[in-house]
């Protein structure tokens, strides 16, 4: 029932299926439009071919609102089109067969087209639905209402019908698709509002080639119209998109907007990002764009003329959109285009640089994954991360901002110390302020997403009321703790964020007085405004209602005196206004030209010709009232829109001191201490997970740019190499977000940006093998890395052979010891690695993950030469030398590879250290000790391998 086949379509061409009579059936208000659907595409019809999308049929060969369909979907080719009719929405064509499928709702055939309908009311679940499996939906709406239709010359034409919406996963925007179900107690925030993902945005990317140079130049521009966060930058990237991929893992978009003619190289990241997304469960929807929109003085055209005649309080300057860089302007050209399908272009009047390396440590896209600061590894999931960690907050704009934080840590020392010193005085202060200030951030809406809906202009009145409200109660009570908080609080960040807070938020309390709260959380807007003296038109529309009424009031005088009843009254049944009921034995005295409208066993109701002139008069008014109403609610909207930069600062500081209670959270519940050698560190993610019962073992660490930088790290397999480093790279950035730390003790030199390789895996995608990826995440970080950067390399080189990765890694550790001079951890179980601890003693250490051997019996009665598997305890715990082992048929043990096996492997590793042994002895006898220390990689690879 989902969708039919072609073939299933074809068998249905000999049926001829008789439409139903005109007029059968009841109609929904505004659904007039059938009856003239059947009477100009009725049986006469039957006999046109059935296809889901017609093309030789004649226009007269279509019923009206088939034809009003096919106009509209002329426009909007790649949306599937919701069509309001009556109390439902209806999908045609090939649009119906998608969204059944989807939906899994019923597929029919009607006239010339496959149709399926959703109710009105359901129009946000089956939206959110069509969007989240990454159509384009687009929602069509009468223009008309039934009474005021009837009483125009139009009255026997189709209703009018335009696109008033546009969905995408990015644009989630409007009272269509976030409705607020309830306002149980708005006060406390005990609402069930519609929330979205934390995360919405709508990359778009250009990009400039450089032939003279051979240089590429990426443009990128971020927006997330649900909250008016916008993000842009612009940088040089190599042919394998490192830096594009890192910033596309920090923004995490649901959508990506690009020109038609992308490189392939940009194209198969962003494919492999998309089936990675798929997997995660929740796809990213890649767009593509006509190329010329992304020509530099196409794009500067629609940006200049945007930014000219927008007029908005807090908007930037043409001048400054003027002066930046190329890549950008020709991204924000087509973001323009595209945002003004959707109505949500005003979203790109402000924004900020997304990463710029002067005030943020860089975190490179291998790092984010490797170190999964983000997500997990294992199923893409936020469990297990390092955000996962540090996110105790308890609001959804608390959440995105933590995200930011942690994605993006700190370079400023000064910043640093302040939301350290924040965090201090959380955790240590007895005043009473601090948890008042939290309790009043425990079941807020999300005011962010809130405030950005009304500044559209796409807000219900629920939600209107639901935000205001709670901006204004906050407003209020962050008034009255002013007193304590100027004379309690002594960290300059937390003063500024919450004394500044309430006059951000006074206009608030305006915008409130004026509605009629039960309205506003009805929805009705005709009655939602309070006080009619700012609003004449209403005002006068409310005159002419009551003069109706009362004249329709005024006539029971006469129908008391016809019926012989003084005390006669209108009643109202199923909706029906002004009936007038007479008991079935006195219909003899009813006036032949009254119009019965119902009745039953016992009575007759019936309306007099005055009163069916006076109620069509009344239904009129009050539809004409409704659509004033909404005008005037578009305009009340648009004055709470000037106030939207101050709104959003102003939610913004109640988000970063959420953040900085999440922060204290973290410190407290772990027991982390203050400040950035580290004693005792912990890794964070594993402490959590391993729980209070479990003992983690701690470890110190000690890297100084003038001293020891460089540790080579070696031990047996699980013992412990990747966690540690892993722990350093966490603790690091952990204290530039401004966090505690897992260590009794941290003093950490500011890091301009931490790079890893670690891992073996291949990029289908990219068309690079495992080994590939190996030396090409190995090339980035030479590129990139500054004496500031701390360099993490887990087992470089072991994806070729032996001689090959030795002499790789060597050299590789060797430059970033004697040329880039970064701190760095190196992990390997190749031991010529070691022999740099006496090339370079001031600047390497060789250490190892320490462990207990229990040594391996060697048979003595000569039978099959056995040899018994070593068997190792692993302790965990870093310790000064290098290890001469990796006791990798430990690892085979535990993951019980038979014994047999396990006996071949043992002693064929035995033969294979005797030979080696053999010839490092003879080789070392026949060179003299100074040559030995200075052999290149390569010797001492041929030496030792």
């Amino acid at each position: 029932a989902g969708s039919l086949s072609s073939s299933t379509l074809e068998r249905l061409k000999g049926f001829v299926c008789p439409s139903e009579p005109q007029g059968r059936g009841p109609l929904g208000p505004g659904n007039a439009g059938g009856g003239s659907e059947d009477a100009d595409g009725g049986p006469e019809d039957a006999g046109v071919s059935v296809t889901s999308a017609p093309c030789g049929i004649s226009k007269s060969g279509y019923t009206p609102l088939e034809q009003q369909y096919l106009q509209i979907k002329e426009q909007h080719k790649d949306a599937l089109l919701a069509v309001e009719c009556g109390y439902k929405y209806r999908f045609f064509g090939e649009d119906a067969e998608k969204a059944a499928k989807q939906l899994n709702i019923f597929c029919h055939l009607d006239h010339n087209f496959m149709t399926c309908s959703i109710p009105t009311h359901r129009l946000y679940v089956h939206v959110r639905r069509l969007v989240s499996q990454g159509y384009k939906v687009g929602v069509v709406k009468q223009t008309e209402t039934s009474a005021i239709k009837a009483s125009g010359a139009n009255k026997n034409t189709l209703f009018t019908r335009q696109l008033s919406a546009l969905y995408t996963k990015s644009t989630l925007v409007g009272e269509d698709v976030n409705p607020v179900h309830s306002l149980v107690d708005v006060e406390e925030g005990e609402c069930d509002v519609v929330t979205d993902p934390p995360e919405s945005y709508l990359l778009c990317l250009s990009e400039t080639w450089d032939k003279p140079r051979k240089q590429l130049t990426i443009g990128l521009v971020a927006v997330q119209p649900s909250t008016g966060d916008v993000l842009l930058d612009c940088f040089v990237d190599g042919s394998t998109r490192c830096e594009l991929e890192g910033r596309v893992l920090k923004v995490n978009p649901a959508e990506i907007l690009v020109p038609s003619d992308l490189s392939d190289s940009s194209h198969r990241l962003l494919q492999s990002i998309v089936t990675a997304s798929v997997q995660a469960g929740d796809g990213v929807r890649i767009e593509k764009r006509e190329s010329a929109q992304f020509d530099f003085a196409s794009a500067m055209n629609t940006v200049t003329e945007f930014y000219c005649h927008t007029q908005d309080s807090g908007s930037r300057p043409l001048s400054s959109i003027a002066s930046l860089e190329s890549p950008v302007v020709c991204c924000l050209g087509p973001l323009i285009h595209y945002l003004t399908e959707f109505n949500l272009q005003r979203v790109l009047l402000s924004f900020r640089h997304l990463s710029c390396e002067s005030d943020g440590m860089v975190l490179s896209a291998p790092t984010l994954r490797n170190l999964e600061i983000l997500t997990n590894q294992t199923d893409g999931g936020t469990k297990g991360s390092l955000l996962w960690v540090l996110d105790h907050t308890h609001t959804l704009f608390g959440r995105r901002l933590m995200r930011k934080w942690v994605s993006q840590p700190l370079k400023d020392a000064q910043s640093i110390c302040e939301r350290q010193g924040a965090v201090c005085e959380i955790l240590e202060s007895d005043s009473v302020t601090l948890p008042s200030v939290r309790a009043l951030l425990f079941r807020l809406p999300d005011l962010e997403r809130g405030v950005c809906s009304i500044y559209h202009k796409k807000c219900s009145t629920q939600e209107f009321y639901l935000i205001s409200s709670s901006l204004s109660r906050l407003g209020v009570e962050l008034q009255a703790l002013l007193p304590s908080i100027q004379s309690q609080l002594s960290s300059s960040l937390l003063r500024g964020l919450l004394l500044d807070t309430p006059e951000l938020l006074a206009p608030a309390h305006n915008f409130l007085k004026v509605l009629n709260e039960k309205a506003a959380k009805s929805g009705d807007k005709r009655e939602l405004f309070c006080d009619l003296s700012g609003f004449p038109v209403l005002q006068e529309r409310r005159v002419e209602i009551q003069s109706v009424l009362t004249e329709i009031q005024d006539h029971r005088t006469e129908v008391r005196y016809t019926l012989r009843t003084p005390t006669l009254d209108y009643v109202r049944v199923s909706g029906q206004e002004f009936l007038i009921e007479v008991k079935n034995s006195m219909v003899s005295v009813v006036p032949s030209d009254w119009v019965k409208i119902s009745s039953t066993k016992a009575v007759s109701r019936y309306q007099s010709p005055y009163l069916i002139g006076r109620c069509r008069s009344l239904s009129q008014l009050r539809e004409q009232l409704l659509i004033d109403s909404q005008k005037e609610w578009t305009n009340f909207l648009h004055q709470f829109g000037e106030y939207y930069h101050t709104m959003k600062k102003a939610v913004g500081n109640l988000a970063t001191v959420d953040c900085l209670f999440s922060l204290a959270e973290v410190a407290k519940q772990r027991n982390y201490y203050r400040q950035i050698v580290i004693r005792d560190g912990r890794h964070p993610v594993i402490d959590l997970l391993m729980g209070e019962h479990t003992q983690y073992v701690p470890n110190n660490t000690e890297l100084q740019g003038d001293g020891r930088r460089t540790l080579i790290i070696t031990g047996p397999n699980m013992g412990g190499k990747s966690s540690y480093i892993r722990q350093v790279a966490l603790v690091s950035i952990m204290a530039q977000v401004g966090s505690y730390v897992p260590a009794t003790e941290a003093r950490l030199g500011i890091l301009d940006g931490i790079y890893t390789r670690m891992g073996a895996s291949d990029s289908i995608y990219k068309g690079r093998s495992t080994f590939m990826e190996e030396l090409t995440e190995a090339s980035e970080i030479i590129t990139r890395a500054t004496e500031r950067s701390l360099v993490i390399l887990d087992e470089l080189g072991r994806g070729t052979s032996t001689h090959d990765g030795i002499a790789i890694a060597y050299a590789t550790l060797e430059y970033f010891i004697r040329d880039v001079k970064s701190l760095t951890l190196f992990v390997t179980h190749y031991p010529p690695l070691c022999e740099l601890e006496k090339v370079y003693p001031l600047h390497v250490g060789n250490f190892h993950m320490a462990f207990l051997l229990n040594e391996p019996d060697i048979a003595t009665d000569g039978s099959a030469g056995q040899v018994q598997p070593e068997f190792i305890t692993f302790l965990y715990q870093l310790t000064e030398g290098a290890a001469g082992q990796s006791y990798g048929l430990n690892v085979a043990r535990l993951a019980e590879i038979p014994e047999a096996v396990l006996h071949i492997a043992a002693r064929k590793a035995q033969e294979l250290k005797n030979i080696v042994d053999a010839r490092r002895y003879t080789y070392k006898d026949t060179h003299c000790p100074k040559q030995w220390d200075t052999l290149s990689a390569e010797q001492l690879s041929l030496a030792f391998c």
